[in-house]
């Protein structure tokens, strides 16, 4: 059996890693775009360095775009394999592909007018919304914690990693010349304990792990801190300067986390009485999904659902789908909070609330998890920065920039080496770590030799290993 790194390989973004086992049978774990990576995105999303058509399987860890995301580009080229996950992740991804695939046409329409200006031929986007639609069709939903058997040969077992709805390691058990071999993928591994959804569980002991790393070299701050922290921001912002947060923040989690801890404050009487907009449809109908399946929501979340029938709703909070309605936001003078994707400032609707109010001082742009080092959500973190490029138009950078670590998803690397911990160290033969960046991970490496794992590799994109 071989195993590719393909995407995700010292750097956080494009995840795909190929297995190929001795009778020729090819899984691809997960299948995500590149990005936060300027010019060089699209060409890197197009060149796949394999052959869709030859796929047999994709088990896919979750629904982030940056794992699940060129799906329909794969059926586009001739993918016609089994898509498998959870059910939760199938449900997510129906709108998250189709919301993917709309962001590239609208993107890829204003790239052509620039093109043709410049005299240059037009380009296709790389998968439309009839292809996101279509890919749907080989989508198989698995209930977590359930051998699901693919062939004869091949088992997995989703169990949850607490990083997102419906997110899991990939637990594959696989017969190679009359043995098992049991190899787990961690997808991205979240917090001990995520303000919505179940905490990471144990998974089975595997013979070879493949590990995220993005966090490898940080701790964050508890829940509470930082729940007091967005609350002090509210307040210095929209009560005191009478100015907008405006909240940049993937659409899958991060969102229902924000909203779920503004209606948590106002419950308590502490949210002053300022609008709270989520100007992303995205967001909207991923909301819904997160009302659709309980069975992964945590006792807190339970627990406030006793006396409030809608953690994810209240009276001075409103959700936009209207795109008239987005941009009349552009003219709402009040005090008042924004929470728009995407969380790197890549795309969507964000990036014009950014260009809208950055040059502000009453202003606060509040960043709210991890940013690729490329990304416009990185870049406008810089020490000192005065102005900044959007949409090809330079801003000056006069409102607060300000970031809170632990709304992140990721877990930090006491919580990542705890999860790990419920495997035997001993029985590992080779652990890979990938979705991280370089340098972290051969921080995070160390740390995971402290407690006693051996023979880590960190691969590189295009390496490929023979286990």
């Amino acid at each position: 059996m071989k195993i590719k790194f393909i995407g995700a390989a010292r750097e956080v973004t494009g995840s795909k890693h190929l297995i190929t086992t001795n009778e020729g049978k090819k899984i691809l774990l997960d299948c995500g775009m590149f990005q936060g990576k300027g010019l060089e995105t699209d060409s890197m999303n197009r060149n796949l360095m394999f052959d869709p058509a030859t796929i047999d399987y994709l088990i896919l860890s979750h629904a982030h775009i940056d794992h699940s995301g060129l799906i329909p580009y794969m059926y586009n080229l001739g993918f016609r394999g089994s898509v498998v996950c959870t059910n939760a992740t199938r449900d997510l991804c129906s709108v998250m592909l189709s919301d993917s695939a709309h962001i590239q046409e609208l993107d890829i329409k204003w790239f052509n007018k620039k093109r043709e200006k410049q005299g240059l031929p037009p380009v296709e986007p790389i998968y439309n919304q009839i292809d996101a639609e279509k890919c749907m069709e080989l989508f198989i939903g698995v209930a977590f914690d359930r051998r699901f058997q693919i062939n004869n040969k091949i088992n997995v077992k989703f169990t949850s990693t607490g990083h997102m709805l419906g997110s899991a390691v990939v637990n594959l058990e696989l017969v190679e010349d009359g043995k098992k071999v049991h190899l787990a993928y961690t997808g991205d591994i979240g917090r001990q304990h995520n303000r919505i959804i179940l905490p990471p569980t144990a998974f089975p002991q595997c013979d070879y792990l493949i590990a995220e790393s993005t966090y490898g070299d940080r701790l964050h701050p508890a829940n509470q801190e930082s729940d007091d922290e967005l609350l002090k921001i509210v307040l210095e912002t929209c009560v005191e300067k009478r100015g907008k947060l405006i909240i940049p923040s993937f659409s899958i989690g991060r969102t229902q986390e924000i909203v779920f801890v503004l209606n948590n404050l106002y419950n308590k009487g502490l949210l002053p009485k300022i609008a709270v907009f989520v100007d992303s449809p995205l967001s909207v109908n991923a909301t819904e999904i997160f009302r659709m399946h309980p069975e992964c929501m945590n006792d807190d979340v339970k627990s406030v659902m006793r006396y409030d029938d809608d953690p994810f709703g209240f009276n001075s909070l409103h959700y936009i789908k209207n795109v008239d309605e987005s941009k009349r936001l552009n003219d709402y003078e009040n005090p008042c909070i924004i929470i728009s994707s995407s969380g790197m400032l890549e795309a969507g609707r964000i990036k014009h609330h950014v260009a809208n109010n950055i040059s502000n001082w009453r202003n606060t742009i509040l960043i709210v998890g991890y940013c690729s080092p490329t990304s416009l959500g990185a870049r406008i973190q810089e020490p000192g920065l005065r102005e900044i490029s959007i949409f090809g138009n330079y801003h000056q950078v006069l409102a607060r920039i300000a970031k809170i670590e632990a709304f992140s998803g990721h877990g930090d690397y006491n919580e990542m080496k705890t999860f790990l911990s419920c495997q035997n160290r001993d029985e590992i033969k080779k652990t890979f770590l990938v979705h991280g960046d370089y340098e972290v991970q051969k921080k995070y490496a160390e740390e995971l030799k402290t407690i006693g794992f051996t023979n880590i590799e960190i691969p590189e994109a295009g390496e490929e290993f023979v286990l």
